[in-house]
């Protein structure tokens, strides 16, 4: 009852002008994509327009990027907090990652054809039957495309701090593939946290309008930590609350 009786927020008739523009932008971009990912599929596996696509998309949206630290250039995995859909095309912009996603997605076609393209690995959380096959995804994926992201709170928090962390969502990490580096990244959104976060009643559609309608830049330093080593890698568990640590403490928590 309390997502409909939510009201999104107002938008100024300003506001429905950037909306409008930076949805025909999206669109423009879409299109100009799709005769070049298909055509590239038919040379490589890994395929970069979708990654492209996405870095397009924070781009357009009014992003600002800034990076800190040193990322793992090939066979990492990437545990990073959630606070709204821009962390998806900004991680991709500086990673160019993959992610794992819940499979609920896979419900909306739309949505589900454009994260094919990206190599999203979907995760049936409460599929226990499926754990096995889930697994060898994840590990393809990670072998295929070089970088994978999840969120392992599981869902979107304010921005100021940090949800738990959900280790089963780190089952493909139980034993750790060779070769594969665990990364911490932390994604901090300043002062505006608060007013970027996709939380409570409100729906998505109006977390997504309202950030297309705003007139200041989206702030976003992506932090990535140190790489996970040694008994921090014992298991799903260690890794999940090493990750969270981490990611407390270059908050300052």
């Amino acid at each position: 009852m309390a997502l409909a009786l939510s009201r999104p927020r107002a938008v100024s008739p300003l506001g429905w002008l950037r909306i409008t523009l930076r949805l025909a932008a999206m669109a423009a971009l879409l299109l100009a994509c799709l005769p070049l990912y298909y055509l590239l599929r038919l040379f490589t596996h890994h395929n970069p327009v979708p990654r492209l696509f996405l870095s397009g998309v924070a781009w357009i949206a009014g992003v600002q990027l800034r990076r800190e630290g040193q990322r793992v250039h090939r066979g990492a995995f990437l545990l990073a907090n959630h606070v709204s859909w821009i962390d998806i095309p900004a991680i991709a912009a500086v990673t160019g990652s993959a992610f794992v996603g819940h499979d609920g997605l896979a419900s909306m076609p739309l949505l589900k054809w454009l994260c094919a393209m990206n190599d999203t690995v979907f995760i049936a959380r409460h599929d226990r039957a499926s754990v096995a096959r889930q697994i060898e995804q994840v590990r393809t994926a990670l072998s295929d495309t070089g970088a994978l992201a999840i969120f392992p709170e599981g869902t979107t928090s304010d921005g100021t701090g940090l949800l738990p962390f959900k280790s089963a969502l780190l089952s493909a990490l139980e034993p750790l593939p060779d070769g594969i580096a665990v990364q911490p990244v932390l994604l901090h959104y300043g002062p505006e946290a608060a007013d970027i976060a996709w939380v409570r009643e409100e729906h998505g559609l109006d977390n997504f309008l309202r950030i297309l309608a705003r007139r200041r830049p989206v702030r976003l330093t992506v932090h990535f930590l140190p790489v996970l080593a040694g008994q921090q890698l014992a298991n799903r568990k260690t890794i999940a609350q090493a990750a969270r640590e981490a990611m407390l403490q270059a908050l300052g928590r």
